[in-house]
Formats: structure tokens, C-alpha cells, sequence
């Protein structure tokens, strides 16, 4: 049996952030033709989350924050594979107006092993540490807000059919708040899930990005969208490029689950408690490392591993 179907609901949180914790009492408000996106299965969305994502964005609405018809949950609890092998759908983008329901998959941050003072890091499949400190690379749970969108030049890599390509990578900033609040310092948000590595400069003069030398970066192109981030909010390319369009000029919210409460009420085995059971499994028990306990380890480890001189990136071969 597979992570998704092993994973069981439990409840545990607000109907209205920042309230006492729900319990299985507390139904969410859902629309008829909703109701069959919400559950424990594969590609739906836990009662919790819809809960609390369903609050998030009427009160943005309410505030005049945002006017988009549609908004943003994921679940980080939830497993990265789907029992059929392929990512899972853990990102839900919700259009109660329109009566849609999308599920797509979205990368949780891979964190960080700081040899001799603290491990962080995060496995592929399922998320066990999640935090707000700067440099951490882990994912903070919270309220956000889509903001500005920011479209940055990575290099060129070689097309399957031949010829180079830019990689021009489009970035969501999100705005938090709470433990959120340092999204825009962190860097956080949203992008397709490309990189290039294995960098070489190609000579290209007459280039617009080419560097004083007349030279620009030439990679290799990674998809890593059943990877994990660093951080930040990761999806496939044709997912991102759907989502980035869908908030241009419409700013949305946001909720992203776990929250710090969250964490430490399953860390201590309080009773109703949601986390998907079969990744609680895996992973024993959460932790959340806040900004002020790990970001002083970090500046601690950055000291006693200052960075090595660094090396000229290299000519690219000749073709």
C-alpha cells in the first residue's frame, strides 16, 4: 500500500486562524460540488487545511488585500511520491466561484546539516523539520500573500533538439505573517522547479547577459520538481507557468500547513492532532527550529567554515 492511501486525517487547528484548536466536531464550510476534493485520499485536501486556507483568504477579501476569484493551500505533511509513482498532489489551487479543484505537486524545503552543531535536513519523500530562520532552507508554515513577480536570467542550456536556450525563471514573492513574517527577507515564494548546474562560459559578446568579458553561463538543465526546494514554494514548469499567470496583477493568498503550534502539539502526542499518519510514520516525530534558536548555530557554522577563495568558472568546450 502506497504513502498516500496509508495516510489517515486527524484534526487538529483553527477554522479561523489564530482561534483554539478544532476538533472533529468542527466541520469546515464546504460547498456541495467541493466535497468530494476533501478527505485523506490521493489529491484531496485535509478538512484542516481547506479550513483554514477557506478563512485566510475571506479575510484578505474582506481586508481589500487581495480580488483574486481563486486561492492557494498546501499541505506539507502529505507525502512527495503518490502511490502510482509520480509526484504527489499536495498544492491545492481552489475557485469556489468558478467551482474548480486543482491538486498539483509542489517540493517541500530540503533544510541543512550543520556538521557538529545541529542536522535539519529533510528526506525526499516526507518533510520532518520546518522553521523561519534566514539560510535554513526549511519550509515555515503560515498565512501568505502573493506579491510582486520577478523574472531573473539564469543562463543558457542546450535544447534537446540543439541550440541554447535562456533560462528565464519567474518568482512569486510571497508575504507572511506570524512566523511567516520574514518571507521577503528569507526569499521566499513561489517558482518552477529548474536549475541549471555544471556552469561553463560560452563566448557571446554581442549577448545582451554577456559579462564584460563577453561571456555567458551555459549550464545543464535540472528539473527537480520531485525534489525538494530550498526553501521556497516549488512547482513543476507548466504548473508554475499556469500559477505565476493566474496572480499577475491579482495578488492571493496562501496557507500552508504546518504551522509551529501544529508541530509541537504532534511532537507531543496531543490528542486529535493532524499530520498525515503514513509520513508521521516515516519520520517519527516534526520539529520546528525557530529563527531565534538556529539562526545563532548558523552564523556559528558560517564563522567556522568561512567559504573558499573563489574559482573562475571555466570555458565551455568547444562545440
Amino acid at each position: 500500500m502506497g504513502l498516500a492511501r496509508m495516510g489517515t486525517v486527524l484534526l487538529l487547528g483553527a477554522l479561523v486562524l489564530g482561534l483554539a484548536p478544532a476538533r472533529a466536531d468542527d466541520a469546515p464550510e464546504v460547498p456541495a460540488w467541493l466535497a468530494a476534493h476533501v478527505g485523506e485520499g490521493e489529491g484531496q485536501i485535509a478538512p484542516l487545511v481547506l479550513a483554514r486556507a477557506q478563512a485566510l483568504y475571506r479575510r484578505k477579501v474582506a481586508e481589500g488585500a487581495v480580488r483574486n476569484p481563486c486561492y492557494f493551500a498546501m499541505d506539507a505533511t502529505r507525502p512527495n511520491t503518490a502511490e502510482d509513482g509520480g509526484p504527489g498532489r499536495r498544492f491545492y489551487v481552489i475557485c469556489e466561484a468558478a467551482r474548480t479543484f486543482q491538486a498539483i505537486p509542489a517540493g517541500h524545503g530540503a533544510g541543512r546539516r550543520l556538521d557538529g552543531l545541529a542536522d535539519f535536513t529533510n528526506g525526499r519523500e516526507c518533510a520532518k523539520n520546518f522553521g523561519n530562520a534566514q539560510d535554513s532552507e526549511l519550509t515555515a508554515g503560515g498565512a501568505y500573500v502573493t506579491a510582486e513577480i520577478k523574472d531573473s536570467f539564469k543562463g543558457y542550456y542546450r535544447a534537446a533538439g540543439g541550440g541554447d536556450l535562456p533560462l528565464v525563471r519567474s518568482f512569486v514573492q510571497f508575504e507572511g505573517e506570524g512566523d511567516a513574517a520574514n518571507a521577503r527577507l528569507r526569499a521566499i515564494g513561489g517558482h518552477a522547479a529548474l536549475t541549471l548546474k555544471g556552469f561553463c562560459r560560452r563566448r557571446a559578446p554581442h549577448d545582451p547577459h554577456a559579462d564584460d568579458g563577453g561571456y555567458v553561463l551555459q549550464g545543464t538543465l535540472v528539473d527537480y520538481t520531485s525534489g525538494r526546494s530550498n526553501g521556497c514554494t516549488s512547482w513543476s514548469p507548466a504548473d508554475a507557468a499556469a500559477l505565476v499567470a493566474s496572480v499577475k496583477d491579482a495578488p492571493t493568498t496562501l496557507y500552508l500547513y504546518p504551522e509551529a503550534a501544529d508541530i509541537d502539539a504532534v511532537a507531543h502526542g496531543e490528542a486529535g492532532a493532524y499530520w498525515n499518519a503514513a509520513c508521521l510514520r516515516a519520520i517519527g516525530s516534526p520539529v520546528y527550529w525557530p529563527q531565534g534558536a538556529l539562526a545563532p548555530l548558523i552564523a556559528q557554522y558560517r564563522r567556522d567554515h568561512p567559504p573558499p577563495p573563489p574559482r573562475p568558472i571555466p570555458l565551455c568546450a568547444a562545440p
